[in-house]
């Protein structure tokens, strides 16, 4: 049958979060770690292509997933997907705008759609302006992140300048009379020469009606949540199997271990919780920086502690103390030592017996993955919304990976997380 639909995230955690969307269908689902170096000759339904790229210089985003386009393509990809992030995370230079007008130009169309609603998740967008629960997004704390503070809600004039062509919008009036009047507003808008349509949902119910409209189109943007109602839709046309077996849960084992890096209000919830549940250790980038056995010394606490307790290693912090590190050691390099020290310290956590993890944060499951060498996952159990625990090999084990976008999950994800693979 090979690749009914090709996706292409900007992060791990996004990745994740779309393939497990996708996998509620029971269609089979396969996640690659970075664009595969050959071709596979026994694709999935929905490969999903996780990248690295959300704050990656604009060349090297659009060069990457020029390249996981092209892989998709080969292996028989009749639609494709660009995935970024529900709070639209992104800068005024790019990367959502230039990738999906990268893709357009290699899949020759002139029109696609943005819409990264969540409505599950507490993402909606109304006339053009997207809100995290009942807060503009420029409100929300995500006018504190790190790497992409977003300071305006209206997705159009953030969508403006990263694109050339031009922008428009599909309201929540058009979307709520269904797929047809949404049909109908996308052809009028491409008659005024309109690229970049920005659509309007509140609740899942608009999801549905906005893949119905745009199902055939060659590219789809948005968060996952858009893509969720497509599987149904494949398969009242003909084109994917009603279903297909869900894969066995491993045996892994008693260790596990947390490593949050995201500084996200909810993950800052998350990890005040757990670390009362759990043995913890805390990163400091400027601790990293100035200390040269600060690793070292984060490392033997983990090896001293009981393999079967829980256990948590985070660097999350208050936007106050992220600022700070940032303003001494500039963003881009105290980002990298608390990546690079998670990475090194779960690679400590496999090599001392460690098979399952959960990771906080888009940059830090990136690293992570990497580190421990995994190219594929398989989709498991639905943790919480966007959120499934995944089933890789490293270095010859079966490991579990829980990879957490750092607004998603509840307060208590963490422990709901590791509880469900006892």
């Amino acid at each position: 049958m090979g690749v009914v639909l090709g996706c292409i995230a900007d992060d791990f955690t996004g990745a994740t979060d779309l393939a497990g969307l996708l996998a509620r269908s029971g269609v089979q689902v396969s996640l690659r770690i970075g664009v595969p170096d050959k071709p596979d000759p026994d694709p999935a339904p929905f490969e999903v292509i996780a990248l690295k790229c959300r704050t990656a210089p604009v060349a090297e985003a659009i060069a990457e997933t020029r390249a996981a386009l092209a892989w998709l393509k080969e292996a028989g990809a009749q639609h494709f997907f660009w995935k970024y992030c529900s709070t639209f995370d992104s800068t005024p230079k790019g990367n959502i705008g230039p990738v999906a007008e990268a893709l357009m130009k290699d899949l020759d169309t002139n029109q696609t759609i943005y819409c990264p609603a969540f409505p599950e998740n507490g993402r909606s967008i109304f006339m053009g302006h997207l809100f995290v629960g009942e807060t503009p997004l420029h409100e929300s704390p995500m006018k504190d992140h790190p790497l992409t503070p977003m300071l305006d809600s209206n997705l159009m004039r953030l969508l403006a300048p990263q694109v050339t062509g031009k922008v428009g919008l599909a309201n929540r009036l058009t979307v709520a009379k269904g797929s047809t009047a949404l049909n109908r507003r996308l052809l009028e808008l491409a008659k005024d020469s309109v690229q970049h349509v920005v659509v309007d949902a509140v609740a899942d119910e608009d999801l549905g009606v906005i893949a119905e409209a745009c199902a055939n189109m060659p590219l789809l943007t948005g968060g996952s949540a858009v893509a969720m109602p497509l599987p149904a839709i494949y398969q009242r046309k003909g084109i994917l199997p009603a279903h297909t077996p869900k894969p066995t849960i491993p045996e892994f084992g008693a260790g596990s271990l947390v490593l949050s890096g995201s500084c996200s209000a909810m993950t800052q919830a998350q990890v005040a919780i757990f670390s009362n549940q759990a043995q913890s250790w805390k990163l400091d980038p400027l601790e990293l920086a100035k200390n040269a056995k600060a690793l070292e010394q984060a490392e033997n606490w983990l090896r001293s502690q009981p393999l079967d307790a829980p256990k948590l290693i985070y660097a999350t912090a208050d936007p106050q103390s992220v600022r700070k590190a940032q303003d001494i050691l500039g963003g881009e390099r105290a980002g990298a030592l608390v990546e690079e020290a998670l990475a090194h310290l779960a690679k400590t956590a496999l090599q001392i017996g460690i098979r399952r993890f959960v990771i906080a944060g888009g940059e830090t499951s990136g690293a992570v993955t990497q580190a421990l060498n995994v190219d594929r996952l398989s989709i498991g159990p639905e943790i919480a919304p966007g959120v499934p625990w995944t089933f890789a090999k490293s270095a010859g084990n079966d490991i579990a990976l829980a990879l957490k976008s750092g607004n998603f999950g509840d307060e208590d994800f963490f422990a709901t997380a590791l509880d469900m693979l006892k």
